[in-house]
């Protein structure tokens, strides 16, 4: 990609992808913008370095595993720091002639999804993945447990969390 990349743009393509996701929410800790799914972090750095001060070079942050050995060799790609490197993070630089394109940092942030995501949020991923493409999804809500009601015994209760309950 080009040095003169439009990061605003791209910002608001990724901030966009990322609410496709099941149960996806942005937040704003230490002034950065990220994205979570719960209380867990899947990209770092989403307004790409324009929502804050900063010395540090436009990009983001993912957490890879199937295809952190060949994405770890570009010139683009760093282990994050904070030790989140050691359990596969990697900081990926924008502003470079070589930065990834727009699909292949959507393909990354879904596989960063995919590996802190629960399984419940991902067999809603992988349902609506098999009716419309990732870049079809509607945007999501917030999934959040439903609480069962007073009325009922709490063995009923439980066994409704574990799926055991009755309909």
């Amino acid at each position: 990609m080009p040095m003169s990349r439009d990061l605003s743009a791209l910002a608001r393509r990724l901030r966009a992808f990322v609410q496709t996701f099941p149960g996806a929410w942005e937040d704003h800790p230490w002034g950065e913008t990220v994205a979570k799914v719960g209380p867990k972090v899947f990209v770092f750095g989403l307004g790409l370095g324009l929502d804050k001060h900063s010395d540090e070079p436009p990009g983001i942050a993912v957490k890879l595993k199937a295809s952190h050995g060949s994405v770890a060799k570009r010139s683009f790609a760093s282990p994050t720091g904070y030790g989140l490197g050691k359990s596969g993070w990697l900081t990926l630089r924008l502003d470079l002639a070589d930065a990834p394109s727009s699909a292949e940092l959507e393909a990354w942030i879904e596989e960063s999804y995919r590996l802190v995501a629960p399984k419940r949020l991902l067999a809603e991923l992988d349902a609506s993945a098999s009716s419309a493409s990732p870049a079809s999804r509607s945007p999501s809500r917030v999934v959040r447990p439903r609480r069962a009601s007073a009325s009922q015994p709490k063995a009923a209760k439980r066994g409704r969390r574990r799926g055991l309950g009755a309909e």
